[in-house]
């Protein structure tokens, strides 16, 4: 099945410098040492790199792409062992000009090149790999580099497009991996701790090779196992392995992939969206890279998304890379790393080039010129546009560099006041506070920001509470079109035709912006406030021309985003003694479980591994596996899909089912929490994010709180975790069925109105509708509830049976009675459709957008899959209204208490309340999220306290 018929949409993450090194040493045995243009100018790799890419476009079908490189200094695991990786050999003084012109060609085909200082790609890779599968992304990383099969997981969310050789591709998953390697992908690390890793000078247990590496894996399964068990072992083996314990640890720790970077960018940036071809032509041409330039209309076709518009019988005729026969030289080099500087260089070229004017900032470097333009600002109290240079992300850990704003639209109307960079004139910033404080802290002196949380968030932790934003160019383009991009960059070329230069540009290699010289840092950050100020009135006009936005915009969105603040800086606390119990017991499960699933499939087997479960359940299942499982290269699939239809057909289903969920409930939360929590406060700080979603509901991330499971008694338990202020409570407050209240509202069925009105289990009637009885029991009433949420979602027939347990004529009779009984829902349904088609676009009751500007011409399941989605969006969207709207008054209520908001998931508030205070404000909140907006139904909220979130449910 290709990508674009999956699911899920695919992101393709790149292996930067292993593809740039198998291309640089397939034409390793050209005449000229490599190809070359005319005058000299060596392009194996830029060639090589673009053919590869370009094919894997074509195959692969992503939604999104992002390239990760290795940078010039050195990573932690340099910093930590000097020997690592000293082996390598010198890069080729041919490989530098080439990497250059690549990058170039990458940036003008508008594809994200990720690089981090302190890691390596690997580490980018791994980190973006699982935030592109939490986002809901089938991730793909086209790689040469055994490495990154830690990184692939058992759900197929995560596979390794693997460079093998005679130019093919090999994508490995679970079962893959165990063929080439002997042992799992989540083993990997602990192979490579035992066996070591040559070609990264990773020395492992002197002694221990890779046939003993893999026997130790498969009998005691991890590293910590073999260890354990040494008392036990006897011979060499033992002998070795204690000798060796510390270089194993050791091992283990250099070779294990980070999936945490701190990263500056997020997933939504990989969107294919196209590039300027008047910037790549003449890039290519200069590189004679004549293939290439023919073939432009279809390299814009790929690189914006629009596969079905390539109309090419064949593949690129481009040859393949010559490799030749014996040739080692790609296996031994085939992850090998370029140390390389071309930063500098080139910043100040892209900074030179990067708009159609320059700014003459005014470098405010002296107290005498901070006291002018103070003066200034105090004179007038015209809007200014403001900005902050920080070391991080992290408002708990970044320190300010320096501070830019603009005031008008002359290119001399603009300053930045240097602060922490390592060279140059820096004014401290005790004495730059004493000025600007009463100007930042005065709301009379209007603001415009470009992302003012965070901000706000900066100026707070360097003692300055920011007031007085009137306008956040991000939040303005969110409501404008949710689903556009919101970068300044994008937001400059798109209405000002200004190009920018990007923060990854002017940082480069180095650990922080602080190591930039402060004029070219001046130039861009004044750069950004001089874009945030001249789009607030073309952004501030395109909300007016649609009066319902620009009330959202200002009566929601913007007096949201200073609360969303407040939550960030106040965190919540993890009880981290419990989560290690937690943990321990999740253990003793998961062993328990696989001893259950030895005894039902009748022998021992890998829970892990696709290929000997597909075997098992062929056995145990014969035709009735094979016909709800779908055939692969490797087997029939045993994804979670594919599980869920088989559940109640063996035991052994249910017990894989089971022991996958505590699997990723034990590493996705119950492990990984702990180290989320932020030492000077002893809280998790998660980041809330307003303008990401399609539909307008908030969601977070470091954490993601929004994907914290429920279903389930040992998922719920992960809730307990979080907890209140010593003597305080939490108080969590839910709205009931709030999207069954919107849909009864906005199709006025009177049914479903009368119900909610009266009090009535709404479930219940619709099982009493559609059964015609009077009396039903609590199969009958979940029946009725999985259709009552199903036709939000445009459930079909076929999912309806599955989870009923039903045949399809059935559940297609259920629907249809159900379109019967509920007319005016399915007359509703109709019309949002017809809306959506005619207009291009949905709405909320506040008049939020999301827009379906590619329904008229899409047809068969991609149509089908957009108009559900057109039927949902004024649903879940006014249910995040709603959310939004009970956020503001809630705000408010609690200005005269201690108690305070911490968290906001899905339909829920979660409060922090002195126990003094609890008796008097839980119905005031409660009676406060009922007011939010007036339906035709009565919204209902649900509130409980407790000692800890899950108690408070």
């Amino acid at each position: 099945m290709d990508a674009s018929s999956q699911a899920n949409p695919t992101l393709l993450l790149v292996d930067g410098h292993s593809l740039a090194f198998r291309a640089f040493y397939a034409f390793g045995k050209h005449p000229e040492g490599g190809l070359r243009t005319s005058t000299g100018i060596p392009t194996s790799i830029c060639f090589g790199f673009l053919k590869a890419l370009l094919e894997m476009l074509d195959r692969e079908k992503p939604t999104a792409v992002a390239i990760a490189f290795d940078l010039a200094t050195p990573t932690f695991r340099h910093e930590l062992d000097d020997t690592y990786k000293a082996n390598r050999a010198e890069t080729p003084e041919s490989f530098i000009p080439d990497m250059e012109n690549l990058q170039k060609i990458l940036a003008a085909m508008n594809l994200s090149i990720v690089t981090q200082a302190g890691f390596e790609a690997d580490d980018v890779l791994g980190t973006l790999a699982q935030a592109g599968s939490a986002a809901g992304y089938t991730v793909k990383i086209l790689s040469g580099d055994r490495d990154l099969f830690q990184l692939i997981d058992a759900d197929q969310r995560i596979s390794v497009l693997n460079l093998g050789q005679k130019d093919k591709i090999v994508e490995y998953h679970t079962a893959q991996v165990v063929e080439r390697m002997g042992v799992l992908p989540t083993q990997v690390v602990d192979y490579k701790a035992l066996c070591g890793d040559t070609s990264d000078n990773i020395p492992g247990v002197r002694g221990i090779g890779e046939k003993t590496a893999i026997k130790l894996i498969s009998e005691y399964g991890n590293l910590e196992n073999v260890l354990a068990a040494l008392p036990k072992m006897k011979g060499a083996v033992k002998a070795k392995l204690e000798q060796g314990i510390e270089d194993a640890k050791h091992s283990q720790f250099m070779a294990k992939i980070k999936t945490d970077v701190p990263l500056a960018v997020a997933i939504a940036d990989f969107q294919l969206t196209g590039f300027d071809t008047t910037e790549l032509i003449p890039l290519l041409q200069s590189l004679e890279l004549k293939a290439f330039v023919d073939k432009v209309d279809q390299i814009q076709a790929k690189l914006s998304g629009n596969y079905e518009k390539i109309h090419e019988k064949k593949p690129s005729p481009l040859a393949p890379l010559p490799l030749g026969e014996g040739d080692k030289s790609l296996t031994e080099r085939e992850d090998d790393e370029l140390w390389f500087d071309f930063q500098k260089q080139e910043a100040e070229r892209a900074i030179a080039a990067a708009a159609s004017l320059q700014l003459e900032v005014q470098i405010i470097d002296t107290i005498p010129k901070l006291e002018k333009l103070c003066e200034q600002m105090r004179s007038h109290k015209y809007p200014v546009a403001w900005d902050t240079e920080t070391t991080a992300l992290n408002p708990f850990e970044a320190e300010l560099v320096g501070i830019g704003c603009c005031w008008g639209i002359a290119v001399s109307d603009v300053a930045y006041i240097p602060l922490s960079h390592q060279q140059g004139q820096n004014l401290s910033w005790q004495e730059v506070r004493e000025f600007l404080k009463p100007i930042l802290e005065d709301a009379s002196y209007p603001k415009y920001l470009q992302n003012a949380k965070f901000d706000r968030l900066m100026f707070k932790s360097a003692g300055i509470e920011l007031a007085g934003v009137i306008f956040d160019t991000m939040i303005a383009s969110y409501v404008i079109d949710p689903e556009s991009s919101h970068k300044l960059d994008d937001l400059a070329l798109e209405l000002l035709q200004i190009r920018t230069v990007s923060y990854k540009t002017l940082v480069g290699k180095r650990k922080s912006i602080a190591e930039v010289e402060i004029p070219l840092v001046a130039q861009y950050c004044g750069m950004d406030t001089y874009v945030t100020y001249q789009i607030v009135p073309i952004l501030t006009e395109q909300l007016k021309s649609t009066p319902a936005l620009w009330e959202l915009f200002n009566d929601l969105e913007m007096p949201l985003e200073p609360i969303l603040a407040e939550m960030e800086w106040r965190g919540i606390r993890i009880d981290k003694d419990y989560l290690g119990k937690f943990s321990l017991e999740l253990e003793k499960d998961l062993d328990a479980l696989a001893i259950a699933a030895y005894q039902q499939a009748g022998r021992e087997f890998n829970l892990n591994s696709p290929k000997q479960l597909s075997e098992i359940l062929l056995e145990l299942l014969g035709e009735k596996f094979t016909k709800k499982s779908r055939k692969s290269a490797t087997g029939y699939s045993t994804d979670v899909a594919v599980l869920n239809k088989l559940e109640g057909d063996h035991p052994l289903i249910d017990t894989i089912l089971e022991n996958r969920t505590l699997a990723k409930l034990k590493s996705t939360y119950v492990d990984a929490l702990p180290s989320l929590i932020q030492p000077q406060t002893g809280r998790v700080h998660t980041d809330f994010n307003q303008t990401v979603t399609a539909t307008g509901r908030l969601s977070s991330s470091n954490p993601n709180l929004q994907n914290i499971p429920i279903r389930t008694a040992f998922s719920k338990r992960i809730r307990a975790a979080f907890i209140p202020a010593p003597d305080w409570v939490l108080m969590a407050a839910d709205y009931s069925q709030i999207e069954l209240r919107i849909l009864a509202h906005l199709s006025q069925e009177p049914e479903l109105i009368r119900a909610f009105n009266a009090g009535e289990d709404v479930h219940t009637v619709t099982a009493q509708l559609l059964l015609e009885k009077t009396e039903v029991n609590s199969d009958e009433r979940r029946l009725a509830k999985i259709i009552n949420y199903g036709v939000i979602y445009g459930m079909g027939a076929q999912k309806f049976s599955r989870d009923i347990g039903v045949p399809v004529k059935q559940a297609k009779q259920f629907i249809d009675k159900f379109n019967q009984r509920y007319s005016r829902i399915f007359d509703y349904m109709l019309t949002v459709e017809m809306e959506a088609e005619r207009d291009g676009y949905v709405q909320t009751i506040l008049g939020r957008r999301r827009y379906f500007r590619g329904l008229r011409d899409s047809g068969g399941y991609q149509k089908a899959a957009l108009l559900r989605s057109a039927v949902n969006a004024p649903i879940q969207g006014t249910s995040a209204d709603i959310v939004k709207l009970a956020m503001l008054q809630v705000h408010e209520l609690l200005k005269d208490y201690q108690a305070r908001l911490l968290l906001q998931v899905h339909d829920e508030l979660v409060f922090e309340v002195p126990v003094n205070e609890v008796a008097e404000l839980q119905p005031r909140i409660k009676q406060a999220m009922e007011s939010a907006l007036e339906l035709s139904v009565k919204l209902e909220v649900d509130i409980h306290t407790g000692k800890n979130w899950m108690d408070a449910k």
